[in-house]
């Protein structure tokens, strides 16, 4: 039985050449934009059957985005698995764990389960000798608060998500928990972006509603630490999220391709009791006497292992609100050509952004920083695509660092979680990457290239 939701609980080459194989190159997309559009019909009485089911919104919502996940299957599954699509024999189950009627579901939900253990949860099963087998449960009550939180197309995308497992139940389930969870995540996707392009009759999505999407997957991945190994692992934020913008990019069939046994997972667990008790996070002070010694590290060797040239190391400084006179905009990341300085704004930017960890911090710096490096490869750092580039490059440093590739640095579990709530949370800020214009589903795209193709996705002439 599948759970979506669970509750939170606290080479011989080089290898700044290489890239991971989670895999995929990944492309920036901006979904439908946000003009006139047809109003959605909803589904009507006989098309989709959801027992227990309401007219309350949340209810509404599920069913049209069933509908859709019908009929989006129904065209994906032979032309991409070479199967026909059979529809869920067990059928589909709403639920209020807070207000359930004994008599309403006389053989349980799917595969036969109580209504209560569909609690704070969604779910797909298939047991052969169960009553409902092959079906889709969820609590309506929490997918309403899910929403509340993080918009209208989370239930949908919770539907999508199990959808996909009833897909995987038709064509074979990969090896591990994990790889099976963000499989369901990438199939998830790449409905999603078939909604997004405006093609469902039922459920529609907006670009700006990609951002809100993004931040609800935080409240689904495993507690920071659980190993990948793990029976019911789920996957770290940033192997849900980059599993989920997979099937949107590139569509089911890197979903059938990409989830094999070599694909790399960065959820981890703490390898030290100290690691553990500060829950991977350095003292601010410390990680910032860090990042101003990885950052020149990694630099200098890729421009003498990638670039055949010689690095000049921008010297980094905090300052306290108002940027230097240098930079050509006072924002809180800077980068000054004109004296080949990177500067973050340690009052309104780094010590807040802290809160989220201290790779989101690393994260903020290494973005001006990789501006710099750009501009010693002759590439004019106030072109609108050099911070899109150096978001790119960014991801590709922390893919350095995942790696033990560059000297006094590691990465703890849920530091690139992190990565993706800093872009989420401040990278669509003006103050902070305003000349980027970008949304944030884009920007954890764009890190997310760098991070899994490695230099060659960041448009610097490689």
């Amino acid at each position: 039985m599948d759970h979506l939701l669970r509750r939170r609980a606290r080479a011989a080459v080089p290898i700044l050449v290489g890239v991971l194989c989670l895999s995929g190159c990944a492309t920036v997309v901006i979904g439908r934009p946000t003009v006139v559009e047809p109003p959605v019909r909803d589904t009507a009485g006989g098309e989709v059957t959801v027992q227990g089911a309401t007219d309350e919104p949340v209810d509404v919502l599920a069913r049209n985005a069933l509908a859709d996940l019908e009929t989006y299957w129904s065209e994906q599954l032979p032309e991409v698995f070479g199967q026909k699509f059979r529809p869920l024999q067990g059928g589909y189950f709403s639920v209020d764990p807070g207000n359930v009627d004994p008599g309403e579901f006389p053989q349980g939900v799917g595969c036969g389960a109580q209504p209560l253990e569909a609690e704070n949860n969604a779910f797909y099963c298939q047991a052969p000798d169960a009553p409902n087998s092959d079906a889709i449960t969820y609590d309506r009550a929490f997918l309403a608060e899910l929403a509340d939180q993080f918009g209208r197309f989370i239930p949908a995308m919770v539907m999508a998500h199990e959808f996909g497992h009833a897909v995987q139940a038709r064509v074979g389930l990969p090896e591990s928990s994990i790889a099976t969870e963000t499989q369901a995540d990438c199939l998830a996707g790449a409905w999603t972006r078939w909604v997004a392009e405006g093609e469902a009759e039922h459920s529609r999505l907006r670009a700006p509603e990609l951002d809100e999407l993004l931040r609800g997957y935080f409240q689904l991945r495993d507690p920071v630490g659980t190993s990948s190994a793990a029976e019911s692992a789920h996957g770290s934020y940033f192997d849900r999220a980059s599993a989920f913008q997979e099937g949107f990019d590139d569509g089911a069939t890197a979903c059938r391709d990409n989830f094999g046994p070599d694909r790399v997972f960065t959820q981890g667990q703490f390898t030290t009791d100290a690691d553990f008790r500060r829950q991977g996070n350095l003292p601010y002070g410390d990680l910032v006497e860090l990042v101003e010694g990885a950052l020149p590290a990694f630099w200098e060797r890729a421009f003498s292992e990638v670039f055949g040239q010689r690095f000049d190391p921008p010297p980094i400084e905090a300052f306290e609100g108002t940027a230097p006179d240098c930079a050509p905009d006072d924002r809180d990341l800077v980068y000054c050509a004109d004296g080949n300085l990177v500067g973050y704004d340690e009052r309104d930017l780094t010590t807040d952004a802290y809160r989220l960890g201290d790779f989101a911090v690393a994260t903020a710096i290494a973005i001006p920083y990789a501006l710099g490096a750009r501009d010693q490869l002759g590439l004019d750092p106030a072109d609108p695509d050099a911070l899109r580039s150096a978001v790119c490059l960014t991801g590709w440093f922390s893919a350095q660092v995942y790696n033990r590739k560059v000297p006094g640095a590691l990465i703890s579990p849920g530091d690139l979680d992190e990565s993706v709530l800093f872009l989420l949370e401040y990278g669509v800020q003006p103050d902070v990457l305003g000349a980027a214009d970008l949304s944030g589903f884009q920007l954890v795209d764009i890190f997310r290239g760098g991070f899994v193709d490695g230099v060659s996705a960041c448009d610097v002439g490689i």
